[in-house]
């Protein structure tokens, strides 16, 4: 059994946890997707079966895009409502245009230093456990490209944005430095990838959904 499967995970859930569900329900062993979605994130992820596991790299390095609402006047440890409070400001003063314009501070080739709740590793070790142990470590900034990032919605202290981008952008963190530009922080409340490479939303399955039958063929080689 080989090919590709488009899931749309749920919130809550690791992508490890949806993995592990697809193996039981498909009884599949050779199960692993290609780029990590965090518990809170919905959406896009695309799942490899069999042979196709060897795309991964194919697969990872596909442009994404996602739809993701920030709460500003808020930061936090893991720069998502979730986390422990940091800091407090207000926003009370913030209007569309001031976002909008430093929305074009984080658009093209920037450099971005990856947030601790990443799956980049740090002496062998995933950023994220060490977050979860409360180790806090310098992380170097990486290139990664951001080609559309759109304001929505703005209902304060809420802004809905779309944000189309390269692998290994991490919406939260562009989120957290929109917030500090703005001068009132800001953090994540609902990350939603609606695109990987040529795979929309409307293609993906929802998981308690998922069986056999949405098996797609792949070029293995």
């Amino acid at each position: 059994m080989d090919g590709i499967m488009v899931v749309d995970k749920p919130s809550g859930m690791t992508s490890h946890d949806v993995v592990a569900i697809i193996r039981r329900k498909i009884r599949q062993k050779s199960v692993g997707h290609a780029g990590t979605l965090d518990p809170l994130a919905t959406g896009v992820l695309v799942i490899l079966v069999g042979r196709s596991t060897k795309l991964f790299e194919k697969f990872v390095g596909f442009d994404k895009a996602y739809c993701a609402t920030m709460k500003l006047g808020v930061r936090t440890v893991s720069a998502d409502i979730q986390g422990a409070v940091v800091e407090e400001r207000s926003c009370a003063s913030v209007t569309c245009q001031e976002i909008e314009k430093a929305f074009e501070k984080f658009t093209g080739d920037i450099e971005q230093v990856p947030p601790m709740v990443s799956a980049v590793k740090h002496k062998g070790e995933r950023l994220y456990k060490l977050a979860r142990k409360g180790v806090h470590v310098e992380r170097a900034a990486r290139k990664v490209r951001v080609d559309v990032l759109k304001l929505l919605e703005f209902s304060s202290p809420l802004a809905k944005f779309y944000l189309e981008c390269s692998k290994g952008t991490y919406v939260r963190q562009v989120a957290e430095d929109v917030g500090e530009v703005l001068g009132c922080g800001a953090c994540i409340t609902e990350i939603r990838r609606t695109k990987v490479g040529p795979f929309m939303i409307d293609h993906a399955v929802k998981l308690e959904e998922i069986n056999e039958s949405h098996l797609r063929d792949w070029p293995s080689r």
